[in-house]
């Protein structure tokens, strides 16, 4: 009696999900690594718009400067490695607030990123975020 109980308790168990914890680990460490990516990508959009004074293919009487296209750098984080976009300006160097030049590891950016989420600020406007990292 008792082998037909287990015998069914096996067979109930084989329809049970079974979760690799490995792979969640790595899809959640992937999607905080995007999330940084385009977050800090965001930042520096809205810091060169902010130095243009009018944002990407917007013409525009107050507009000082114009894009001249980007290029990309790769940044250590805690998230894993992530790619910038820096934007280039026409007549003025781009010199941004968040990253230091030449820098190729950055740990104060995250802590900024977790105080401004647990604050409330939206990662969904940049532009705002940007202003609330101290300027170099």
């Amino acid at each position: 009696m008792q082998n037909s109980t287990s015998a069914a308790t096996e067979k109930d168990l084989s329809q049970v999900i079974k979760i690799d914890e490995a792979r969640i680990q790595q899809h959640l460490g992937e999607m905080v690594r995007s999330t940084v990516e385009q977050t800090l990508n965001g930042m520096l959009d809205a810091e060169a718009d902010q130095l243009c004074n009018a944002r990407r293919y917007e013409h525009t009487e107050a507009r000082t400067d114009q894009r001249a296209g980007h290029y990309k750098r790769k940044l250590q984080t805690k998230a894993g490695e992530v790619e910038l976009k820096i934007p280039k300006l026409r007549q003025a160097p781009f010199e941004t607030a968040i990253i230091e030049r030449y820098r190729q590891r950055e740990s104060s950016i995250e802590e900024a990123l977790i105080e401004m989420y647990l604050a409330g600020v939206s990662v969904r406007r940049p532009r705002r975020s940007a202003k609330a990292l101290p300027r170099r």
